[in-house]
């Protein structure tokens, strides 16, 4: 297959692009570089350098591409900053995203892949969280999403897009080879931020609530592999029917907490990390995570790395040798 696959120098979506060129696929990557890195796409996949919001270039592209299906990594992804600037998120999210289906549509392109997030659930009313449970998210960022979700479901019925939104939950590690691996900046996510403190980059770590309703009073999140997004996002691709909209939570089905992790990056670092106990934040679920079941069935999808030590140690082996992410 040819696959056009926007934010492809993301840290999700650059995993993805090289499983996809592992099993032989043609891949083309657009990206506008605000966040991703040049140095993590594949050297076997092609490079544009472009903004979605760029009708002119999203059309030629589009139109000499002769493209089997697209995969959608392309977005604004931090909770806190689409809180602070909701209107930039959903022109950047939801505009963006509607100009791409519209350039679809237009060149007969018929199969997606949409990369969408378990925040579409807001605070879910159990756990694990089934796909059918209520989508009510609780900021900008999930609307957006969702939003997305939404004009996914309503093309498949006017014009046969065939869709599938993986719901995935908290993307982590790195490939195992070492080659890539997360570096954002800000850097938002637990286990890079963990991890830092262990390479001498923070002093401490801060735990935000020790106080909720789980076995050791702090959040329970689950932590999906890159290596396993990939294959999945690979599997919804070449496995996609037209005029079907899917929709598939993707993670591991087991919750692990904050504590938890520390203790497991302490163990995998060999260093103290110092923990620090503060206060909650506004919005955090006390657990998020998935019931695999339906991905399992449906796909025939196994996750590899289930143990949260080998995703630490993957992370750990990536940012030991890149301290200064892809700048190192």
């Amino acid at each position: 297959m040819n696959i056009f696959v926007t934010g492809g120098a993301g840290y999700v979506g650059s995993h993805c692009i090289r499983g996809l060129c592992d099993a032989g696929h043609g891949v083309v990557v657009y990206d506008n570089l605000s966040a991703g890195h040049r140095e993590a796409v594949d050297s076997r996949a092609v490079l544009i350098v472009g903004d979605l919001a760029d009708a002119a270039l999203l059309d030629k592209t589009l139109r000499e591409g002769s493209f089997d299906a697209v995969m959608h990594f392309a977005a604004s992804a931090e909770v806190g900053e689409s809180v602070a600037k909701p209107l930039f998120y959903y022109r950047n999210n939801v505009a963006n995203s509607l100009l791409l289906l519209e350039t679809m549509h237009k060149h007969g392109i018929k199969r997606l892949v949409f990369s969408s997030t378990c925040a579409t659930y807001g605070m879910p009313p159990a756990v694990p969280i089934t796909e059918d449970m209520p989508q009510v998210p609780i900021n900008p960022y999930g609307r957006t999403k969702l939003a997305i979700e939404w004009m996914l479901r309503d093309c498949a019925t006017a014009w046969g897009l065939g869709a599938t939104a993986l719901r995935y939950f908290n993307a982590a590690g790195a490939a195992p080879d070492g080659e890539i691996g997360e570096d954002h900046d800000p850097e938002s996510h637990l286990i890079p931020r963990v991890l830092k403190v262990a390479l001498g980059e923070s002093k401490e770590i801060r735990i935000f609530g020790v106080d909720y309703p789980t076995p050791d009073g702090s959040c329970v999140r689950d932590y999906v592999h890159v290596a396993d997004l990939s294959s999945v996002h690979r599997i919804a691709v070449e496995t996609q029917p037209e005029g079907q909209f899917r929709c598939f939570n993707v993670g591991t089905g087991q919750g692990v907490s904050v504590k938890e992790l520390i203790e497991v990056a302490r163990e995998v670092t060999g260093h103290e990390i110092p923990a620090t106990p503060s206060p909650r934040r506004e919005g955090d679920p006390p657990e998020l995570y998935a019931d695999p079941t339906l991905i399992r069935t449906t796909l025939e999808w196994e996750p590899r790395y289930v143990d949260i030590k080998s995703t630490v140690e993957c992370a750990w082996e990536w940012h030991k040798s890149h301290p200064e992410g892809f700048a190192s």
